[in-house]
This record gives C-alpha cells, sequence and structure tokens, in this order.
C-alpha cells in the first residue's frame, strides 16, 4: 500500500499556490495607495489616512451570493458572481455613508480547479474596481467531500469609513421626506430558492432557453449581476442632504425600508411609480406567486433607496439620473406606526 499523502487525501497544496499566482497581477489593480502589503501575507495592512476625517468610524459588513450560485454552476459562467459579492457587502455599508476601503473574500470548494476559480475572482476585482476599494486578501479553502462536484461557495467582508458627524442613520428622517428609488438590475441576489423552484423543479425550463420578452437567456437574466451604487452616493453626497438609505435585499421594500425608519414614521410607496422589469412579471405570472409575496421576496426592480428632503427631491433624481443611475419618486415619509404601505395616489411630491 503506498503512503497516504495529503494530495491522494484530495487536497493539492500546489494548485493553490498556482491559483495564488493567477490571480496576484489583477487583484493588484484594486490596491489603493492605503494598501501596505503584499497579495499572500499572513494578513493585510491598510493605514487609513485619519488627515481626511476628524472622527473616523470603521463601518463592516459580511454576506454572500446564496443560490445565486448554483445558476453559475448551471451556466458554467463565474465571472459575474464575484461582482454580486462585493455588492452584498459594499451596498450594506454604504447605508450608513460610509466609503467601502477594503474587501476580503472567502472561497470554499471541493476540488480547486484554479483557472475556474480565478473567473470568480476576476467579478470580485471588477466589484472592488466599480466600488473603489482594495481586494487585500482573502481565504481558499479545498475541501475534499464537503462540496458537490464543480461547486463553490463564497462569502465576502467589507469595510469602510465614513466621519462620525456624517454618519447616516436615518435618525433625522420626518413626515413629509421623499423617497427615492434607485432601479436595480433584475433580480440582484435574492429569491433565488424561489426562483430555482418555479423555472427548473416545477416547470423543467431550459436554463438556454431565449425569452423574447426579456431579450435574452432564463439563464443570462437570472446572472445579471447586483448593481453596485457606491458612485450614486459619491455623486450626490457633497450636493444633497441623504437622510436614509436602504440596500434593498431579501424581504424586499417592506422588510428593508422601516429599518432606517424612526418611531412614529412610515413609507408611503406609490405603486407604479417606476418601471417594473419583466422577470418579475415572468416569476409572478407562471408561478401564480401572490403579490404580497413578490413584494416581500424580491427587490421588484429597485435595488437602492435613499430618503431625502422634499424640496430636494427633484434634483435627487437629475443628479442620479445624469450619473447613470435610472431613479425615480416612489413616495414619501408619512407620520404613524412604522412599517411601508402602498398607494394609488397620483401625486406624491
Amino acid at each position: 500500500m503506498s503512503k497516504l499523502t495529503y494530495k491522494k487525501a484530495g487536497v493539492n497544496i500546489g494548485e493553490g499556490d498556482r491559483f495564488v499566482r493567477l490571480i496576484s497581477s489583477i487583484v493588484k489593480k484594486t490596491f489603493r495607495p492605503e494598501v501596505m502589503t503584499e497579495i499572500g501575507s499572513f494578513s493585510a495592512l491598510f493605514k487609513l489616512d485619519i488627515t481626511k476625517y476628524k472622527e473616523p468610524v470603521l463601518v463592516s459588513g459580511t454576506d454572500g451570493v446564496g443560490t445565486k450560485l448554483k445558476i453559475a454552476f448551471m451556466m458554467d459562467r463565474h465571472n459575474t458572481v464575484g461582482i454580486d459579492l462585493v455588492a452584498m457587502c459594499v451596498n450594506d455599508i454604504l447605508t450608513s455613508g460610509a466609503e467601502p476601503l477594503f474587501f476580503l473574500d472567502y472561497f470554499a470548494t471541493g476540488k480547486l480547479k484554479p483557472e475556474k476559480a480565478s473567473e470568480v475572482i476576476k467579478g470580485i476585482v471588477n466589484g472592488c474596481k466599480e466600488a473603489g476599494c482594495s481586494l487585500v486578501g482573502g481565504e481558499t479553502a479545498e475541501m475534499p467531500g464537503f462540496y458537490s462536484e464543480g461547486e463553490y461557495d463564497l462569502s465576502g467582508f467589507a469595510v469602510g469609513v465614513v466621519d462620525r458627524d456624517k454618519i447616516i442613520n436615518g435618525s433625522k428622517i420626518r413626515g413629509g421626506d421623499a423617497i427615492i428609488g434607485i432601479a436595480s438590475n433584475g433580480l440582484h441576489s435574492n429569491g433565488y430558492s424561489l426562483v430555482r423552484r418555479l423555472f427548473f423543479d416545477l416547470k423543467k425550463m431550459d436554463i438556454n432557453k431565449y425569452i423574447p420578452d426579456l431579450g435574452k437567456t432564463l439563464g443570462e437574466e437570472l446572472l445579471k449581476p447586483t448593481r453596485i451604487y457606491v458612485k450614486a452616493f459619491m455623486k450626490l453626497k457633497d450636493n444633497i442632504t441623504i437622510k436614509g438609505m436602504a440596500h434593498i435585499t431579501g424581504g424586499g421594500i417592506p422588510g428593508n425600508l422601516p429599518r432606517i425608519l424612526p418611531e412614529g414614521t412610515f413609507a408611503n410607496i406609490r405603486v407604479d411609480s417606476w418601471p417594473v422589469p419583466k422577470i418579475f412579471g415572468l416569476i409572478k405570472n407562471i408561478g401564480d406567486v401572490p403579490e404580497e409575496d413578490m413584494k416581500k421576496t424580491f427587490n421588484m426592480g429597485l435595488g437602492y433607496v435613499m430618503v431625502v428632503s422634499k424640496g430636494t427631491a427633484k434634483e435627487t433624481v437629475s443628479l442620479l439620473n445624469k450619473s447613470g443611475y435610472k431613479a425615480f419618486i416612489i413616495g414619501n415619509i408619512g407620520k404613524g406606526d412604522r412599517g411601508v404601505e402602498y398607494s394609488y395616489d397620483k401625486k406624491i411630491i
């Protein structure tokens, strides 16, 4: 009997080293001047430029991509889920008004295939570039027998900074303020357990089927990456007083917008005040999904929501539209029990 080695047990350290060599050059493209270490160090050093802040506060967030990864496996396309990973983390810390500084990822798989894993990292790199943050490190775990053949899992961690007196937490929101919705890129990274159950388990649809209403295949629609809203905020922060921001993820608007509302206020959302992408109508109609479930599961076409004063609402929308972000006045803040109400009022501002 030959001697047992780590490689024979399923872990190939050599492939791990080759993977690091493959990604090092592209990862360095995300480095801000504050990064003080190279790829492969035990830890990452990042010098905080405190001259830019009176009282800097670090803001952190962590998240994953969820079962959207199953779509990447089905399509054997892996260069976009990394964007989703970054987006889910930086969009969260952005709600506090924080500028994303750096990002770390965790990639775990049963058997490491460096070329496939490199495609994932390329997506993370693209997401970090869009967010203006540095990919300073991460962990690659090869775990034989833990994941199915060809599958992997992802998680990420982002750190940002904001001056204490510029923290955005919703405390300044008042009755009469305007609610601005910024368009999503489709499903983003939420609701995929329902979507996969509907399209592939119940309806047995082909992921490569071209859907005329969507103008693309089903798989291409489902893999569209989550929108990153950092640049949208950066375009506004010096011109508009933003009172609150919500990242619309699992739970939709009803599950996320109330998290930033002060006691005694509620969000009045006007139905039909923004265009809902056709993928949501497809899901609702094919699956006969109740309207309430749609609202509480999906972003319904809005990936980010901001609350501003009524007097700056139109300027906010104009600035966002000029910056490449489709935005809409979708409602206003009322006085009452905290929550979200939908109405058909024609005039909201």
